[in-house]
């Protein structure tokens, strides 16, 4: 791994790197165990995929924003370690797949070129912030939300809050009122508002999809800009604190706020402000890079088809509230597509425009500031591609995530599924071209990554039992989810579950009779008004399973007998000592205090001495076989089982000791003397251990 070394020009990023590389090593070896290793590398952007050996590699790109020299570093990266195919995700990401562990610091590294990075891409941790792709351009915003979605990525990538969390963290911003940034699905959402002159959002909280989606809460209808970051930083420590560790299915901030209520939360965010290290954090929206225009004047083409070309103008040309310029949406089917066309893209839209792609939330490539003149130009060389597909954004423009492909938790393919229904719409219902209020979404499991339980009709895979025990693959069709605007929302119905196969059946019954019977009407309206047990009764039909033939038994896009499995994980490390590995990180958690206190980070070192306190009470109490679910809990049952029952003694609880986070002011004294805290706690813990083995 020495060979990067010298190449990686920021310090941070080179540690991080050798870290990673460590880390792998030390895996292989066996000195840590594989729960823990998954925990690290998922926190760099490393995932396992559903065939063993190799790696699916999630690239951070903030808001979606990507520049031509990013976009040909991603394929120059590909190129080398992957197969050269980029799959575009619903959170403005592009993951790569099979690709070899031992290379994936060298893969970072080459990234890094570009600033470009893997960190916290995946895992519990603060995940990559989104934007409505239009923003900066959109005609009816108040302001442009990029600086400031720029701002919040970059005060987080790092922050030692939320490295650990108890899952991970979703954050959003829209542009306008329209939210099409999706604040009502995300833990923090924010929607761009001005109020009496001044720049702010509007908030909402604990909103996500999944088995069990909810709705987000309003917690402020109005948040002065300069408050945005204080207040993550707020909601982020207590969420880490109070949030669900050890059931995954509770682990997310929508259960916190159900369990709590509102008010308790906005309590608990009051109790945290001592600690939170900035009061206001303006950002600069004026230093924000201003955007260049290309001034090459493109050659006069001949358009071959006209009626393609207008049909394509109709559904695919974005208005800009620039004079003079339009952006250019390309519908990338199902997210994927090839580095040979990436690479002259980056070069398109170098030349030609301005030097940027947006990813959008429904997998697409959205091409801002391309002059009006060169539209017919862009059309053609977009076609030599295969990129001028009419339709960006409207009813055949399917959302669905790689399902049984690659992923681990796929039940059932979601992308055979997406390309068969799209075939449907193009070749039976070419009326709905132009459609945008129809949106149909797909996820391989009821985990919500191609978003169904939000879209207007929704499948998910799951699978089907007959009398007989024999298993297929099946779809749980999802109705009535919308969009309102301004944080407003409605989640779709569980309406009837079908085999795959009667996926396309399905699609034409609800099509065929929303034709018929809406009188124009919005297709979530129309829904409403006619309730979950009319499509029951519309669909209940489909769902019989004692005649299937032997083609229901085999997935779309697949040739094989259709098994329900759970793709193959990592090889398991050798069985360690699970106190020793967490007394281990108590050490790794002050040496990383230490650190930030040289740094003068005062804030992050009180929290990674807070860390390796919480961590070192953790392993006693797993030690003794006592749940450890949140933070709050291990502070509390520390205090009941070791230190009011006398078997470990402090000057004062537990829970005092611990809590000196949020009473004390983030000073350098108080860091300096808090890791003096973690140290003398770890050493009574590691005392009290060894005494208790050897009585045992």
């Amino acid at each position: 791994m020495q060979s990067f070394r010298t190449e990686i020009e920021n310090p941070v990023v080179e540690k991080e790197i050798l870290e990673l590389a460590n880390k792998i090593q030390e895996f292989k070896d066996g000195k840590i165990d594989e729960e823990k290793f998954r925990s690290l590398r998922l926190a760099r952007g490393v995932y396992g995929q559903r065939q063993e050996g190799v790696q699916m590699i999630r690239i951070k790109l903030p808001y979606g924003k990507v520049s031509s020299n990013q976009l040909r570093r991603i394929c120059d990266v590909s190129e080398e370690y992957s197969t050269g195919r980029l799959h575009i995700t619903t959170r403005q990401d592009i993951q790569i797949h099979y690709v070899d562990l031992n290379r994936t610091p060298e893969l970072w590294s080459e990234l890094d070129k570009d600033s470009i990075t893997l960190r916290e891409a995946c895992g519990n941790t603060v995940r990559n912030v989104t934007a409505s792709e239009t923003a900066g351009i959109d005609v009816d915003e108040p302001f442009d939300v990029s600086p400031y979605a720029h701002g919040l990525f970059e005060y987080m990538l790092r922050n030692p809050i939320s490295q650990e969390l108890g899952r991970k963290f979703k954050v959003s911003f829209s542009a306008t009122a329209e939210d099409t940034g999706l604040s009502y699905m995300h833990d923090l959402g924010f929607i761009a508002k001005i109020e009496n002159g001044v720049v702010g959002f509007k908030v909402m909280l604990a909103g996500g999809l999944g088995s069990q989606p909810r709705l987000a809460e309003e917690l402020y209808s109005f948040l002065p800009s300069d408050q945005i970051i204080p207040l993550i930083e707020a909601v982020v420590r207590v969420f880490d604190r109070y949030g669900e560790r050890k059931s995954r299915a509770k682990a997310r901030m929508k259960f916190l706020l159900k369990d709590i209520g509102l008010d308790a939360f906005k309590e608990l965010l009051a109790a945290e402000q001592k600690a939170v290290p900035v009061k206001t954090y303006p950002i600069d929206a004026a230093a924000y890079p201003e955007v260049k225009v290309a001034e090459a004047t493109a050659p006069e083409v001949t358009i071959a088809d006209q009626k393609a070309f207008e049909t394509w103008k109709s559904t695919n040309i974005v208005p800009q509230k620039q004079a003079g310029y339009v952006a250019i949406g390309i519908k990338v089917n199902l997210g994927d597509f090839y580095i040979d066309k990436a690479r002259l893209l980056a070069d398109l839209v170098e030349k030609y425009a301005a030097s940027e792609i947006r990813l959008s939330l429904r997998q697409n490539i959205l091409v801002p500031y391309v002059k009006e003149e060169l539209v017919p130009f862009f059309y053609t060389e977009l076609e030599k591609l295969g990129f001028a597909t009419a339709g960006y954004n409207k009813i055949s423009d399917i959302t669905a995530c790689p399902g049984t492909d690659t992923c681990n938790l796929g039940i059932a393919s979601s992308t055979g599924i997406s390309d068969e229904l799209e075939r449907v719409l193009n070749a039976e219902y070419p009326q709905y071209a132009n459609n945008s209020d129809v949106v149909i979404k797909i996820s391989g499991c009821m985990n919500a990554c191609g978003q169904h339980n939000m879209a207007n009709i929704g499948f998910q895979g799951m699978s089907v039992r007959t009398k007989d025990k024999l298993v297929a693959p099946a779809l749980q069709v999802l109705l009535g989810g919308g969009n309102f605007g301004n944080g407003k929302a409605r989640f779709a119905d569980k309406v009837v579950k079908v085999p795959s196969k009667r996926g396309p059946e399905a699609l034409r019954v609800i099509l065929d009779d929303f034709e018929a019977n809406a009188n124009g009407a919005k297709f979530v309206d129309y829904y409403v008004e006619k309730g979950e047990h009319y499509f029951y009764d519309l669909l209940t039909h489909l769902s019989d399973v004692e005649d299937l033939k032997a083609e229901d038994f085999i997935d779309w896009g697949s040739t094989a007998k259709y098994e329900k499995a759970i793709g193959i994980g990592e090889c398991a490390g050798v069985i360690i000592d699970l106190i020793a590995t967490l007394f281990f990180e108590s050490e790794e958690k002050i040496q990383n205090a230490e650190e930030t206190l040289k740094e003068g980070k005062f804030a992050a070192s009180i929290y990674h001495s807070y860390s390796s306190i919480v961590n070192s009470a953790k392993a006693l109490l797993l030690a003794a076989k006592k749940k450890t679910n949140t933070h709050a809990k291990i502070i509390t049952d520390f205090d009941t089982n070791f230190v009011a029952s006398g078997k470990l003694s402090l000057d004062t609880s537990f829970e005092e000791f611990a809590l000196q986070i949020n009473k004390e002011e983030p000073t350098e004294a108080f860091a300096k003397r808090h890791i003096e805290d973690a140290k003398n706690f770890l050493k009574k813990v590691e005392a009290y251990r060894k005494q208790d083995l050897i009585e045992a």
